[in-house]
C-alpha cells in the first residue's frame, strides 16, 4: 500500500513515512500473496559487514530440544560470572525471520544492560507449523537454566522477550512455564505482539492497510502458524489472550506502534496482565508502524524503545 494514498499516512513520522515508501515499493505484491519463499528472500536481513555495537563476545549455540538441535547466537559484553540473561525469539509472522534480522538489537541490548542475550532461531511456520516453535522456546529455556553454571549466567535471573511473532512466543512460554508449575522468567518484554486470533479490535480495521503488516497477512500469518490441523482450537498458548486469567505470570514490559493492527489486542492485553495483578508497564510509540523495534539506524524512535527496554532490564536486577 502507497502510504501517500492511505489515511494513515499523516500519522507517520518522516522516519516512518521514508521507511513505507521503500516498503511499497520493494514488495510487489502482499506477503500473503507473495508466500513464504518468496518473501523470506525478500524480506531477509543481510548480516552487516561492520556491525553497529561491537561487543566482546558472540557465539553460535546447539541447543538440544525435543525435536532435534535448535541454533542460537549468544551476545555478552560483560566479564560477570553470574550475569542475567534474555532469551530472544525473533519476529517474522511465525514464518519469517532470522538471526541476523536481531543481531543490531541483541548486539544493544547486551552492550547497554550486562545481560547475555540468547537469540533463538526457532523452527518456523508452515513448514514447522504449531506447537514446533513454542517447543523450541520451551526446551530452549530449560536448557538455558540447567547450562547457566556453563554459561556464566545466574539461572535465577532469566528474562524472556520477543518482537511480533516472537513477542508472541514469550508470553505463551510464560504461560506454559506457568500452568507446568515451572520457574518463571524474572520479566516478560513483549514488543507488539500479536496474542489474540479474534481480530474484532478497532485497530485491525482501522490500520488495515498499515506497512509492512496489513491486517489480512497478519490474519494468513496467524493461520500458517497453526496449520491444518489446528482447526478452530480455542489454546491460549498459541493465543494467549484466550487464557482464563493471567495472574502469576512474570512482570511484562509491552511495547506497541502506534500505527499496527495488532496495537490494540497488545494493549488490551497489557491491561489484563494488569487486572490479574500483573505488574507491566506499557508503552506505545508514535509515528511508526509494527517492525520498527529491530530496525536500528532506520527510525529514531527504534533507538528509544532500546533504551526504554534496556532502562526496564536494569531496573530488574539492581540492588
Amino acid at each position: 500500500m502507497n502510504p501517500s494514498t492511505s489515511a494513515y499516512g499523516n500519522l507517520l513520522d518522516p522516519d516512518a513515512w521514508a521507511a513505507a515508501q521503500v516498503i511499497a515499493a520493494t514488495l510487489p505484491k502482499p506477503i500473503r500473496e507473495l508466500g513464504p519463499e518468496t518473501a523470506r528472500e525478500l524480506l531477509a536481513t543481510r548480516p552487516r559487514e561492520h556491525p553497529i555495537t561491537a561487543i566482546d563476545r558472540v557465539e553460535n549455540l546447539e541447543i538440544p530440544s525435543r525435536a532435534g538441535i535448535v541454533g542460537a547466537r549468544l551476545y555478552r559484553a560483560t566479564s560477570a560470572a553470574d550475569a542475567p540473561a534474555l532469551l530472544y525469539m525473533h519476529g517474522g509472522g511465525f514464518i519469517l525471520g532470522t538471526l541476523d534480522g536481531v543481531d543490531e538489537l541483541c548486539r544493544a541490548i547486551a552492550a547497554r544492560t550486562g545481560f547475555v542475550v540468547v537469540s533463538l532461531d526457532y523452527r518456523l511456520a508452515p513448514e514447522n507449523p504449531y506447537p514446533a516453535a513454542l517447543e523450541d522456546c520451551f526446551d530452549a529455556y530449560l536448557w538455558l537454566r540447567e547450562h547457566a553454571v556453563a554459561l556464566h549466567i545466574d539461572p535465577d535471573s532469566i528474562a524472556v522477550g520477543g518482537d511480533s511473532a516472537g513477542g508472541a512466543l514469550a508470553a505463551g512460554l510464560c504461560l506454559a512455564l506457568r500452568d507446568g508449575k515451572l520457574p518463571l522468567p524474572i520479566s516478560q518484554v513483549l514488543a507488539y505482539p500479536p496474542v489474540d486470533d479474534s481480530f474484532a479490535a478497532p485497530s485491525w480495521t482501522e490500520f488495515a492497510d498499515a506497512p509492512l503488516l496489513t491486517s489480512a497477512d497478519a490474519k494468513w500469518l496467524i493461520e500458517q502458524y497453526r496449520g491444518p490441523d489446528y482447526r478452530d482450537q480455542v489454546d491460549p498458548l498459541a493465543a494467549p489472550m484466550r487464557a482464563e486469567s493471567l495472574h502469576s505470570l512474570p512482570p511484562a514490559l509491552i511495547l506497541t506502534a502506534e500505527v499496527d493492527p495488532i496495537r490494540d489486542d497488545a494493549e488490551v492485553y497489557a491491561a489484563r496482565l494488569h487486572r490479574d495483578g500483573v505488574a507491566v508497564t506499557t508503552i506505545r510509540y508514535p509515528g511508526v508502524f509494527h517492525g520498527f523495534f529491530t530496525e536500528v539506524g532506520v527510525f529514531t524512535k527504534t533507538e528509544q524503545a532500546i533504551e526504554d527496554v534496556c532502562d526496564y532490564l536494569r531496573r530488574l536486577t539492581r540492588p
